[in-house]
């Protein structure tokens, strides 16, 4: 849950410009997840029988009302009368709120983490499977994974509902559909070897579903990443992580906190299953791909880091093993040819320490 100072930081501006007594009131209805207020929802005419489409949306309507995600807040009705630095204090409060909220699901993460890692180290893929601001995060992740840590574009990747265009602009549907998950996912191939994640903040968006149910039927693992408890997104997975932020500072714009989470999860999901991999060297990233001059630059660095070597050092072992660095840092700490240095990482599975134990005999 969102800390108590985000919300008491909230609280006592919005308190500081309460409303006139001229001003329109605060909509009242039904208790949300929340605990506050959602607004009343639409009647139809006396005696008229909504059509199919008018009570399907009447449904989604109080789905979403009781989303904790979706929540109104009433102490910030009046966010948009007050002065921009009072604004600011309030997001960065709200905000600060969500690194707990994800330290409170840190062994779950853990445990789809192990989990991924096993498969992976079996030659598995990661997938992220969301719609809109969700699938966008997932694409990001999956898209930083071959500079950062040397993937193939292919071991780690992102879908999103509505395909390439729907990064830049909404696609209108796609979210709407288990359907089209499935299908995106039978067009990779996807089995049990691979490792799946629905991301969706709220939980119930039918493309990340839809995503998860089909991966799991195929034997892949699941993990769902959300940010309400009970979602149907968690109960599809086999491992669900759920990050309950709580109500955002505007109202169901879910980019907000919930979307800081998801970032924060997908980083950790990435990250330390590559660490698990033995993609780093400590701290340092010694799987990383010089594609361009600051890449080249790091390369040096991290070899230099690693092993103390002298710049003339660093270039030769570059030079060496092709532009590998983790093969350049065995050159020089294990004291081997470049073409032995390939065979031992080869014969780790990539793990470096595994690898200079064997050179060290």
């Amino acid at each position: 849950m969102a800390s108590s100072s985000a919300s008491s930081s909230a609280s006592a501006a919005a308190a500081a410009a309460s409303p006139a007594p001229s001003d329109p009131p605060v909509p009242s209805g039904p208790a949300t997840a929340s605990g506050t207020p959602a607004p009343p929802a639409a009647s139809a005419p006396a005696g008229a029988s909504p059509d199919p489409a008018s009570r399907a949306c009447n449904a989604l309507r109080g789905e979403l009302a009781a989303l904790t995600t979706e929540a109104f807040r009433p102490d910030l009705a009046d966010i948009d009368r007050l002065p921009t630095l009072d604004i600011a204090r309030i997001m960065n409060g709200e905000d600060a709120g969500v690194p707990a909220a994800v330290a409170a699901r840190l062994p779950e993460i853990a445990a789809a983490i192990d989990a991924t890692a096993a498969r992976m180290a079996r030659g598995g893929r990661l997938v992220y499977a969301g719609a809109g601001t969700a699938g966008r995060l997932g694409v990001l992740d999956a898209s930083e994974c071959p500079p950062t840590f040397n993937t193939d574009p292919s071991q780690v990747m992102g879908v999103i509902a509505g395909g390439a265009a729907a990064l830049v602009t909404a696609v209108e549907g796609a979210e709407d559909s288990r359907e089209l998950a499935a299908g995106d996912l039978a067009a990779l191939g996807v089995g049990p070897a691979d490792t799946v994640v629905g991301v969706s903040a709220s939980g119930r968006t039918p493309y990340a579903v839809g995503a998860v149910e089909h991966a799991r039927a195929a034997g892949a693992l699941t993990i769902g990443v959300s940010c309400n408890a009970g979602s149907p997104l968690g109960r599809a997975a086999d491992h669900a992580i759920e990050v309950v932020v709580g109500p955002e500072l505007l109202t169901g714009s879910t980019r907000l906190k919930a979307g800081t989470a998801q970032k924060l999860v997908l980083n950790m999901l990435s990250t330390i299953t590559m660490i698990r991999l033995g993609k780093t060297y400590g701290n340092l990233m010694v799987d990383v791909r010089a594609t361009n001059d600051k890449l080249r630059a790091r390369s040096r660095r991290i070899v230099a880091l690693a092993t103390g070597a002298s710049e003339q050092e660093t270039e030769a072992a570059l030079t060496e093993t092709g532009g590998e660095v983790k093969h350049a840092i065995l050159v020089v700490l294990g004291g081997v040819d470049g073409r032995t240095a390939a065979r031992l990482l080869d014969e780790s599975g990539g793990h470096l320490r595994t690898a200079l134990r064997t050179a060290h005999g």
